[in-house]
């Protein structure tokens, strides 16, 4: 009833019947619309607000796009590398065709060590005669030997000697092939490393380099990069094992 009545006087006062009142009534209802309708009105300012918004909102979007997605791509692109590896050098270990992923920290902040497979520049023109080799100047082998070791062999199946200890090179070394067909023996110098392809039998390593004018030794500076695993195809995808088990024996400085 109370709601009835209030509308029923609000109608009244209001009418246009009523040759009295019906104007100013109208008047009336007029400034309440007014007022009711002012709450809704824009301010003055708002566009320019919005248009602020707008542009914080932009460079909200353009912070979290560097974030999250610029600078991680250039801390991937700065720590790895991908490879595709052309040759059967490293058979078994690594097939031909397979992309190898590569950390850079090594040797720049990680100190290499035997038994790593490390990516490395053409040091003294070794891919001359390597046609499928032709658009790159990179080679990946396996590291034997650091700056102060002596590696040597005495060919026909004989195992290798790192500082006078043979190592047994069977967990990474292709099947039915021997650590070298042919003798050979090197001090390696300072600031070099002595590589080897686990396919010995197809790998122009170190050991077939001794007259390029530093031995057949890599400087360390010419490191790239240590393996870390094979990526593709998804098949071959898996860890490169460096097996530095292999040369726990061998001492630090070479065996009087």
């Amino acid at each position: 009833m109370m709601a009835l009545t209030a509308d029923m006087v609000v109608r009244t006062e209001g009418s246009a019947d009523d040759p009295e009142h019906g104007s100013e009534a109208s008047g009336r209802s007029d400034a309440v619309r007014g007022v009711r309708n002012y709450g809704r009105r824009r301010p003055a300012h708002a566009s320019s607000s919005n248009r602020r918004s707008d542009n914080g909102s932009g460079w909200l979007f353009l912070r979290d796009l560097i974030i999250y997605c610029v600078i991680p791509l250039l801390v991937v692109f700065t720590l790895f590398a991908s490879y595709r590896i052309p040759s059967g050098s490293m058979m078994d270990t690594i097939e031909v065709g397979d992309r190898v992923l590569v950390t850079r920290l090594e040797p720049r902040l990680m100190k290499p060590r035997r038994g790593d497979v490390v990516v490395f520049k053409d040091p003294a023109h070794w891919l001359d005669d390597k046609n499928e080799n032709m658009f790159t100047d990179t080679l990946i082998k396996r590291l034997i030997g650091l700056p102060g070791d002596t590696v040597e062999c005495s060919g026909k199946g004989a195992p290798v000697k790192v500082n006078g200890v043979p190592i047994n090179e069977t967990s990474y070394l292709k099947p039915g092939v021997n650590p070298s067909d042919f003798a050979f023996k090197v001090k390696v110098s300072a600031g070099n490393v002595f590589v080897m392809g686990d396919n010995r039998a197809n790998s122009a390593d170190s050991r077939w380099h001794a007259d390029d004018g530093n031995d057949g030794l890599v400087p360390v500076h010419d490191i790239k990069g240590k393996g870390l695993l094979t990526f593709w195809p998804l098949g071959r995808f898996g860890a490169l094992q460096s097996h530095h088990e292999v040369f726990d024996a061998v001492p630090a400085q070479a065996v009087s």
